[in-house]
């Protein structure tokens, strides 16, 4: 259990970690057990937020004649409501003589079957920071010379997949390992919502008058390397778009400028402002329309909605040469954030992509941005 926590809206929230992070400590225990022929029952991981966890092993097993073991960390999703909480990540390591890891998918961890996630069509679903933490972890306790074979397994990962977005996304026969920090933070939505209302009325009240909203880390991660904004004019929001707008006139801020991922952002130019999945999913209705309306042809509509994220249509619209809809996207998204608060508040948009980068700037953005440089 992590014994860390956080207030929101005076309720005293548990932090819990990721599926990566049970997949990298299980993964740690397992090569340890292996090359040491001892079992333990604690193992201990760095995680990307810099935090380190300590994690109880669970069924830690050695093979009869050594080089291979097994075990298991239990989900803690802390205070978070999460479907994957509670249940066990597993991981089998043979060691090997040749240097290296070979990260496999084993027992309920989906494979890709599609194009346009992080990971290539026929991979287990095991996204690119946990991998790089199960990398980092294994290699900690190898001597120089052996590698290893990982194998993730998850005994209730088919189970637990048909209550997800997987089948949707081509993600077939399991969970997708998951993570960009290596920790949950808990997200009770009321909670959540009114302390990043207090966040900005913060700022207001320390004299800003413009902030750079961001749904995660990514677009924060964007909004500092590519424009080198001040972390402290940045507010992370999530999907609470449109609530943060309002709440926006109500502190008396004049100008706000929202840096997203395409998935996210596409939304606004169809008029969505909450853009969780579960209230609104057009992102691809949104591209195709206005695709269309820039002359592509059946062709070019039909394969994108073939894709099954806004990454794979990014990819499509490259090979067919039509870039220029991401300058469109960003003024329709700017023109109906000005309708969404009646002229009242000066909204730019910035869109980009994880492949591609900086996809647009609006032209309401080009002119806040010009203020903060």
């Amino acid at each position: 259990m992590l014994h860390k926590y956080i207030v929101k809206d005076g309720k005293k929230l548990r932090y819990g970690y990721t599926t990566g992070s049970c997949a990298a400590g299980a993964s740690k225990a397992a090569a340890y057990m292996a090359l040491e022929n001892e079992l333990i029952d604690k193992i201990d991981i760095e995680t990307p937020k810099g935090w380190n966890l300590s994690l109880e092993v669970i069924e830690p097993s050695i093979e009869i004649g050594g080089k291979s073991s097994s075990c298991y960390i239990k989900k803690d999703s802390g205070d978070d409501p999460d479907i994957t909480h509670g249940i066990l990540i597993g991981a089998k390591v043979e060691i090997t003589d040749s240097p290296g890891i070979v990260l496999k998918g084993g027992e309920g961890v989906g494979k890709v079957t599609k194009l346009g996630l992080y990971v290539p069509p026929g991979e287990p679903a095991i996204n690119p920071v946990p991998r790089k933490m199960i990398e980092s972890e294994v290699s900690k306790v190898l001597p120089k010379g052996k590698g290893a074979i990982v194998t993730i397994m998850v005994p209730k990962g088919v189970e637990k997949a048909k209550k997800t977005f997987n089948p949707k996304l081509g993600i077939m026969g399991g969970i997708s390992i998951l993570g960009t920090s290596g920790i949950v933070e808990p997200m009770s939505y009321d909670a959540f919502k009114e302390s990043l209302a207090l966040e900005l009325r913060m700022a207001s009240h320390n004299g800003f008058d413009k902030v750079v909203l961001v749904p995660g880390n990514y677009g924060e991660e964007k909004a500092i390397k590519l424009f080198g904004l001040n972390k402290s004019n940045i507010i992370k929001i999530s999907n609470f778009i449109g609530f943060m707008l309002n709440k926006c006139i109500e502190e008396k801020i004049k100008k706000v400028l929202l840096i997203g991922h395409i998935g996210k952002l596409v939304k606004l130019a169809g008029g969505i402002f909450d853009t969780h999945s579960k209230v609104a999913d057009a992102r691809l209705e949104i591209l195709a329309a206005n695709l269309a309306l820039m002359g592509a042809s059946k062709e070019v509509i039909e394969k994108i909605f073939e894709c099954v994220t806004t990454e794979g249509a990014v990819k499509i619209i490259e090979d067919y040469s039509f870039n220029g809809i991401y300058n469109i996207l960003c003024k329709r998204a700017e023109e109906k954030c000005a309708d969404h608060v009646h002229g009242e508040l000066e909204v730019g948009v910035v869109m980009f992509s994880m492949e591609k980068g900086l996809l647009a700037i609006g032209e309401k953005a080009e002119e806040i941005l010009e203020e903060y440089r």
